[in-house]
């Protein structure tokens, strides 16, 4: 993009003379200087077309296809243990509270390892780190059915914790670089379908293989049958291209996001979305079998039946939310709206789920879902958006970091109350109230969804008085 100053008009003659003071930032444009005394400016994006996701790689449909299908996997393996909680409870002999450890001992590394993930993606070639992973993860689940004792199965959902890490911020730093603001509420609603299809199919296909073969065969088939992923990924993925010499290369550290409220306000949104998100994963079959007394194949029904809601939800809401912003709507409207309304719906459907019987129990399951697509699926993007190529992986990492404490607090503090109470009612309470919360980070501490210009936050505009720009002005 150029544009021309000729010195011949009152208007160019002041602009002209800004210019002379050296060099200045306008907008996403890269630092313009004048000293060389020319009759014309030139204004250089700061992100080449492939950098700021305005022209996607011609394979990216493949490669998206192949992100939904990561998302599914990713949360069948991280959501396996509570589909076997049952029959782990009574094989190991363990109470409640020992079960909510085993569940969020996934969470203790995951989290952690968020901002080493975030920094990861950002650094190297996203393609690689991301394979890496998913090999790690996938390994990790195979071997989990070949366990014996509690403390090795606790070992082997930390090692689970660290290669799913990296998802995430893979999955920002791959959208917020080939896709535009106008295309992002689609792909992002797959991820989330593909994350509420994992519990889904986990849940209907698991609880049935489970019943019928025991656990161990379950985890065996679903770490190495994941591998056949990583063939494609690694054919379909293109790998990063080198940065132009005349674009900055100096990435943007943790300092910079913490110092924006906005980053503030996704992570907290983000601990409320985890922590009604990981209360279902992974106590929900527990609840539906000892709670409400199902069976096996009736918790696989109903437990399938939620997340497949959530699944159709996000589609269709992601779907809506990109015609929207195409049609004339401003990102902040689309994906903050989307939020709010997910996360108060998902609040009072918890509160009904908890307190209803029969049909309308299974109705209010169903709406739970449906409430927890629209909730969700626009998490993502906003984050893509704020962040922008330099910063989506970092800015992932820290907002999953923060997030992932819920899922350190929510399957322990369940498996106490649970305890304590002999009830899962405090629990829904709780958990409907942290949604409610969600609504009100996402609704009032996050701001306008709109880049942050980390370039100018680098190197500030000079701040021009009226003087120095017309040296007339007294």
């Amino acid at each position: 993009m150029s544009a021309g100053v000729e010195n011949h008009s009152p208007r160019s003659k002041l602009f002209a003379c800004i210019l002379s003071s050296g060099s200045v930032q306008l907008g996403r444009f890269a630092m313009m200087n004048n000293s060389t005394g020319g009759e014309r400016v030139r204004l250089r994006p700061v992100f080449t077309p492939q950098e700021s996701g305005h022209q996607p790689h011609h394979g990216m449909n493949g490669v998206l296809v192949l992100l939904g299908l990561s998302v599914l996997i990713n949360y069948i393996d991280r959501s396996n243990l509570s589909i076997a909680a049952p029959l782990l409870k009574d094989e190991f002999h363990i109470s409640n509270t020992q079960l909510g450890t085993l569940l969020a001992a996934f969470f203790w590394t995951y989290g952690l390892m968020q901002m080493p993930a975030g920094w990861l993606v950002d650094r190297f070639d996203v393609k690689w780190v991301f394979a890496a992973g998913f090999f790690l993860w996938s390994i990790a689940t195979a071997v989990t059915g070949l366990l014996h004792g509690f403390t090795a199965l606790i070992a082997v959902r930390v090692i689970l914790g660290v290669g799913e890490s990296v998802a995430f911020p893979a999955y920002s730093k791959v959208l917020s670089t080939y896709f535009p603001e106008s295309r992002r509420g689609f792909p992002n609603a797959l991820l989330i379908a593909g994350l509420s299809l994992g519990p889904a199919v986990g849940i209907l296909v698991g609880g049935t293989v489970v019943e019928a073969f025991g656990w161990r065969p379950f985890f065996l088939a679903l770490g190495f049958g994941a591998l056949l992923w990583l063939p494609p990924w690694m054919a379909w993925m293109p790998r990063r291209q080198p940065r132009p010499a005349s674009v900055s290369t100096r990435s943007v550290g943790i300092i910079p996001i913490l110092r924006q409220r906005s980053a503030w306000g996704t992570c907290l949104g983000q601990f409320c979305v985890n922590y009604f998100l990981y209360f279902l994963l992974t106590w929900l079959p527990s609840y539906l079998k000892n709670g409400r007394g199902f069976s096996m194949n009736e918790v696989a029904r109903y437990g399938g039946l939620l997340f497949l809601m959530s699944a159709i939800a996000a589609m269709v809401w992601g779907k809506l939310a990109d015609q929207w912003i195409k049609a004339g709507a401003n990102p902040t409207q689309a994906r903050k709206g989307s939020l709010v309304i997910g996360q108060v719906g998902i609040g009072i459907s918890l509160v009904l789920t908890a307190v209803t019987q029969g049909n309308i129990f299974i109705g209010m399951l169903a709406l739970t879902g449906v409430f927890l697509g629209i909730g969700c699926c626009s998490t993502w993007a906003v984050t893509q958006t704020l962040a922008g190529p330099l910063a989506a992986g970092r800015w992932a990492g820290v907002q999953n970091f923060i997030g992932n404490f819920a899922g350190w607090v929510a399957p322990m503090l369940t498996g106490f109350l649970v305890d304590r109470t002999g009830s899962f009612v405090w629990p829904f309470f709780i958990t409907a109230g942290m949604a409610w919360l969600g609504a009100i980070a996402w609704g009032l501490i996050v701001g306008p969804i709109e880049p942050v210009n980390w370039e100018q936050l680098r190197s500030p505009a000079p701040i021009l008085t009226a003087s120095a720009a017309n040296p007339s002005v007294p």
